[in-house]
């Protein structure tokens, strides 16, 4: 394997549209959800290490999560687990492991991959992060990985590209942001229109020139630490200027402000996994369209639920159609599934009443 290529894990979310399986104490990403008999981050981990040296796979992730990441891959070392001390979405967290890595490696070529997305073509997933790497080593380039839309989706951001193109890279014209309905139509009848799937590939050089240039502030911040990453001294240097970082995306930080960012459509089926019904789309269905998972059912009258519970447990339904229903530790949610957006505010208000997530 090239000792160049490196991978940033991110596994700092708390997955709060899964709830009640992900809490902020034991996310998602932790959880086997489809059944596989491998959590989330452990299918990612496998995968990245298709082509990247597995002691090169930094995992990004909340300090109360180490414990998690150390148990659920006994392969990664403890320098390998970059902890942050508070949440400020994704720009400081990439911008800190990154230059970390070009401590290490100033040859480094990365990619930033989501923990919890579902991939099944694992080959055709490699062979595209294979060549945005090639492209990334020879030029000063900021590339992502478009997935081809299947319906005009509302959740998601998408990435204008070149339509004169025919290269398999792309020059890209814009990134726009979650559309309505009748403007996500007109993304998908254009035909140069990529959802967004948060998939980044770069060299260490070119990533950080972007910060320095597009976000001085934070890369001073941060740049100012670097003779401590990778010593003793990090730890304290990261827990007292951590939290001064901006709240701010990579996407807002970089990504929309540089005119070097390039996408490659994949060729690989992809999946968010970011709510139930996204989880609902990747399950098998019995006859009359009921997921289940882990659980038993008899279903009468039933169509379109999801149905997760403990191994083996017995769920019985009628007259349900188009449910998420979920039976976990103290809790069982019944719920429609065209409100699963509401999970989250649900969430937050059970909290409040009983304090308890």
């Amino acid at each position: 394997m090239n000792k160049n290529y490196y991978a940033i894990l991110m596994a700092g979310g708390i997955g709060t549209r899964f709830w009640p399986v992900s809490t902020p104490d034991f996310p998602k990403q932790f959880h086997d959800m489809l059944g596989t008999g491998d959590t989330l981050i452990q299918k990612t981990f496998q995968r990245l290490s298709r082509l990247i040296p597995k002691e090169n796979i930094f995992i990004l992730t909340n300090e109360r999560y180490n414990d998690l990441v150390l148990e659920q891959l006994p392969e990664v070392e403890q320098r390998q687990v970059v902890l942050e001390p508070a949440m400020r979405n994704t720009a400081p967290c990439i911008l800190y492991a990154a230059l970390k890595i070009q401590k290490e490696n100033n040859d480094a070529v990365m990619i930033v991959a989501p923990s919890d997305h579902w991939i099944e073509d694992e080959v055709a997933f490699t062979k595209n992060v294979q060549t945005a790497f090639d492209y990334c080593s020879e030029n000063d380039a900021l590339m992502t990985l478009g997935i081809q839309p299947t319906f005009p989706n509302t959740g998601y951001g998408y990435i204008e590209y070149n339509k004169a193109s025919t290269d398999e890279i792309k020059s890209v014209h814009q990134f726009k942001e979650k559309p309505i309905y009748e403007v996500a139509k007109q993304y998908i009848r254009q035909g140069n229109f990529l959802w967004n799937a948060g998939i980044f590939m770069w060299s260490v050089a070119s990533v950080i020139k972007a910060f320095q240039k597009n976000q001085p502030e934070l890369y001073q911040l941060f740049e100012s630490g670097l003779d401590t990453y990778n010593t003793d001294l990090e730890d304290n240097f990261i827990r007292d200027n951590y939290p001064k970082a901006e709240n701010i995306s990579v996407d807002y930080a970089i990504m929309e402000k540089s005119d070097n960012v390039f996408v490659i459509g994949a060729e690989f089926d992809w999946n968010d996994l970011g709510t139930w019904g996204s989880l609902y789309d990747k399950l098998d269905k019995d006859s009359h369209n009921n997921a289940i998972s882990n659980a038993r059912s008899l279903a009468e009258n039933a169509e379109g639920n999801i149905i997760r519970a403990p191994k083996d447990k017995l769920v019985v339904i009628d007259g349900l159609k188009d449910y998420i229903i979920v039976d976990h530790d103290k809790t069982l949610l019944i719920y429609p599934k065209d409100k699963e957006q509401d999970i989250k505010q649900i969430q937050q208000r059970i909290k409040k009443k009983y304090g308890t997530n």
